[in-house]
């Protein structure tokens, strides 16, 4: 959507609900109180961007994670711009006293997906028309909308020029180590650009540097193969029925699990509307700018996937391996990306990180669904180990590009934690 039209429908919100003039009345006044807003806009909104996201859209899994930070930060800065109590993520403008945090929150959300989604403007102002029509009417409703139109503009001003779907082409020729397209399909190098996107709260991936995968002739790369090998086969593998269960469950959409998680985590929990809103832009920013990295760092060392290496081990000069040309993975299809790092396990560490330090490492109260299933985490340990090992399990990928990229995900976290959404002093 062109600048010029997402104004124009901005302008045409204020109307249809027709916004007074704005009044002043400091945020920062509010910060020691509990908001009695209403909550659920939050997770409401979430899951109209996630319906929008994936099945609307099909955006790739990898570049998702980009557009769920976007929403949830313009709803968090439209949120506490109202109600005060942390630093907003870009500055705002002081809000009406009495602005509804509700419509500041759904307004926010609603221009951010027509920005990026605007194939899907229509079922989206369905959805924003009727949070507007459950909202009480009058100055409320209407300095809200007001507030979260300019959170929204805020953010994609800030995202402008920012190299979202920039051209990028991996062009590493195939050889020994070398990520190349795997069956089934054979599909390209999928959203190479993300990985040279601009961060949403760091400098550059070179921020947080990374060890890169075993030395291809190494006694550490033979002991990764011969796991990978073992563990992820699709037939006769030493896995145990168990191990299976693990594996295909965490084949899933780890984002979308992780959005439906933190949906049900603060609703049972009771969150306010602001603690829900910093929630969700922590775990969402988070993962969003691990997974820039993650994407660099599989740009940049182009690693094989155990498919390849496996059937190709002849190739590798590793006197330990032994090529198996028939070798297939548990998984029905590798992802066309590479294998370092994992970008499942980047988006755990980001996600789990991010949970521990909101409700306790050891005191997490998540429920994932996958399929039919569901999965009780009280502990972020078991939650990185079980999803560390399901990927393994799977064929798809080597020990290192899980450690690491799990690795990657605590740090990355750890920076948003402590550098942004921070309390007000």
């Amino acid at each position: 959507m062109s600048k010029n039209r997402f104004r124009m429908l901005g302008v045409a919100v204020v109307a249809t609900v027709g916004v007074l003039a704005p009044t002043v009345a400091s945020s920062a006044a509010l910060a020691d109180r509990r908001s009695d807003a209403d909550p659920s806009v939050i997770t409401k909104w979430n899951e109209i961007a996630e319906r929008t996201i994936y099945a609307e859209n099909q955006t790739p899994v990898p570049a998702s994670t980009l557009y769920f930070g976007f929403v949830s930060i313009a709803m968090y800065d439209a949120v506490v711009a109202i109600e005060g109590r942390y630093e907003p993520y870009l500055d705002q403008r002081r809000a009406h006293r009495h602005a509804s945090s509700e419509v500041a929150a759904a307004t926010a959300a609603f221009m951010v997906l027509v920005r990026y989604f605007p194939n899907s403007a229509d079922k989206l102002l369905a959805d924003y028309l009727t949070t507007l029509d459950g909202a009480r009417k009058g100055t409320g409703t209407e300095q809200g909308v007001r507030v979260g139109l300019r959170a929204a503009a805020a953010l994609i001003a800030e995202r402008q020029g920012d190299g979202i779907g920039a051209t990028k082409t991996f062009t590493e020729q195939p050889a020994p180590g070398v990520w190349r397209p795997t069956l089934p399909g054979e599909a390209e190098f999928a959203v190479p650009w993300l990985g040279f996107v601009k961060p949403l709260t760091y400098g550059s991936p070179a921020d947080f540097p990374l060890p890169g995968p075993p030395e291809l002739t190494g006694a550490e790369y033979a002991q990764e193969f011969a796991e990978v090998r073992d563990y992820g086969e699709r037939e006769g593998s030493s896995r145990t029925s168990e191990q299976t269960e693990t594996a295909l469950f965490f084949n899933s959409n780890i984002v979308s699990q992780f959005q439906a998680g933190l949906r049900d985590e603060v609703t049972r929990r009771g969150y306010d509307i602001v603690e829900s809103a910093r929630a969700f832009a922590l775990m969402d920013t988070s993962m969003a700018d691990t997974l820039i990295a993650c994407w660099n760092a599989k740009y940049e060392y182009g690693f094989w996937r155990p498919i390849t290496a496996i059937q190709l081990a002849d190739t590798d000069g590793n006197p330990a391996t032994n090529a198996e040309p028939n070798w297939i993975p548990l998984a029905p299809a590798t992802p066309p990306y590479p294998d370092y790092l994992s970008g499942h396990a980047c988006n755990v560490g980001a996600a789990s990180n991010t949970l521990s330090y909101l409700f306790g490492a050891e005191t997490l109260d998540l429920n994932l669904v996958g399929g039919a299933v569901t999965r009780h985490y009280d502990s972020a340990a078991r939650l990185d180990e079980d999803t560390m090992n399901a990927r393994i399990w799977l064929g798809l990928h080597f020990r290192s590009a899980m450690t690491d990229g799990n690795e990657l995900g605590h740090r990355v976290s750890d920076w948003v934690i402590g550098n942004y959404f921070q309390p007000v002093d």
